[in-house]
């Protein structure tokens, strides 16, 4: 099995991911065997009157931390369960963290550092400024919900899943979030809570002191608990 290094795994190791322009002009990094079976798959959807589109492919693990940074003291939106903004100056420390975690990754938590895992968009529905990237926009009545149909029926045939699902995922269930599980599987199974205690106690990351008190429990819903890939 081929061994990662922590730099691959929390999203530092940029290099070895293949850029890709989207058909709208947007570039973003991939991993290559994620890339290769995601092209095939843009191609079968294509011929069904589907234009997939990647809203977020690879994450840097320091835009990840500048996105979660940003919320937690108040610059970005934090949603709710609805996908509802929360006044977090009405919230303890704690409260803040549970909360964020509905909808956002921690530094490091989050598949997008593997370039395995994709954020996917019908642009033949609409454009990717006008996307909130919350589950209304995926199911009946959305813009993306026949695309939704077609990733739920076809996905599997080229390595695709849904890792957050309702009653199954510790992170709330993401209609837009597909996984190309070959490559991911590796990272999941060689996933150190070790390694990423040491990163954050390093980082700049706002709520730290709570989350390294209670990382372990953290990393086993967030990470770990994830729905099941089909059956190879």
């Amino acid at each position: 099995m081929l061994s990662l290094s922590p730099e691959q795994m929390f999203g530092f190791d940029e290099a070895t991911m293949v850029a890709f322009i989207d058909d709208d002009n947007k570039q973003l990094l991939l991993d290559a065997e994620t890339l290769t079976a995601f092209s095939r798959m843009k191609q079968a959807a294509a011929a069904d009157g589907i234009q997939l589109n990647i809203c977020s492919g690879f994450r840097h693990f320091e835009h990840q931390c500048r996105i979660w940074n940003s919320k937690a003291v108040g610059r970005r939106k934090v949603l709710d369960a609805d996908a509802k903004t929360v006044d977090i100056n009405t919230l303890s420390p704690a409260q803040l963290l549970q909360t964020m975690l509905i909808w956002s990754a921690i530094p490091g938590m989050s598949r997008h550092h593997w370039g395995t895992d994709l954020d996917l968009f019908d642009a033949s529905a609409l454009q990717r400024e006008q996307l909130r990237l919350v589950n209304n926009e995926y199911i009946a009545g959305g813009p993306c919900h026949k695309m939704f149909c077609w990733l739920e029926t076809h996905a599997h045939r080229f390595g695709f899943y849904r890792p957050f699902q309702k009653g199954i995922s510790g992170t709330s269930e993401e209609l837009w979030h597909y996984s190309y599980y070959p490559r991911a599987q590796l990272f999941l199974t060689q996933y150190s809570t070790e390694s990423l205690q040491q990163l954050i106690a390093n980082q700049d990351v706002q709520l730290k002191t709570l989350i390294l008190a209670q990382l372990n429990e953290l990393v086993q819903r967030f990470v770990r608990t994830v729905a099941l890939p089909p059956v190879q």
